[in-house]
């Protein structure tokens, strides 16, 4: 009985034409796909709809920026090249409620992004004078040593701007540290990506 009926279902949904689906009621939903890291840029800031993520049900703080400073080297006939980005996950940043988020917050969860990209521009700078001497018989050990100090250093910085500014809620530290950020960028901005 059971066969002539699922017979039935699909006459009835070939009669029906081919926009008809059949589908189980639980037919799992699709997820969006997640969003592209976005690259720093001196034109395009954040804005409350880049964070897309959500927070875990111990996560406490207002928001959060996941920035990723990413860095490649290879030799080609025995020349060194590297590049080093600066990019933002839509998908594990957030908002607590972004609804109620602020302006000023935003300012704070921006600057995290900044500070990668002043660390980008380090480790640019450094990876060009490392280029000058650098082997590809021994690529990858000297590499690591060259861009595991940058790495800890922005990690080091990116924890002290967070309790400097108690999560940006110190407006007069939070000015300071916007301040010398962006005097860093200036500093290394031939170190920037055009």
């Amino acid at each position: 009985m059971l066969s002539v009926l699922t017979t039935l279902l699909t006459a009835a949904a070939l009669l029906q034409g081919p926009a008809v689906k059949l589908q189980s009621a639980a037919a799992p939903t699709a997820k969006p796909a997640p969003a592209a890291p976005i690259p720093w840029s001196a034109t395009r800031r954040l804005t409350i709809a880049d964070f897309q993520g959500h927070p875990g049900p111990s996560d406490r703080l207002a928001s959060s920026t996941a920035s990723d400073l990413k860095s490649n080297a290879a030799c080609r006939d025995f020349v060194f090249s590297a590049t080093v980005t600066a990019t933002f996950d839509p998908n594990t940043s957030w908002f607590q409620n972004p609804k109620l988020a602020s302006e000023a917050l935003l300012r704070h969860e921006q600057l995290h992004f900044d500070i990668t990209e002043a660390y980008a521009r380090l480790m640019r700078q450094k990876l060009a004078a490392f280029a000058a001497k650098a082997d590809c018989n021994k690529l990858q050990p000297a590499f690591n040593n060259v861009t595991k100090a940058v790495y800890a250093a922005w990690d080091n910085e990116q924890n002290r701007y967070d309790q400097e500014t108690g999560h940006g809620l110190n407006a007069v530290r939070q000015a300071a540290w916007e301040k010398q950020t962006q005097l860093k960028l200036e500093q290394l901005k031939m170190f920037a990506v055009q």
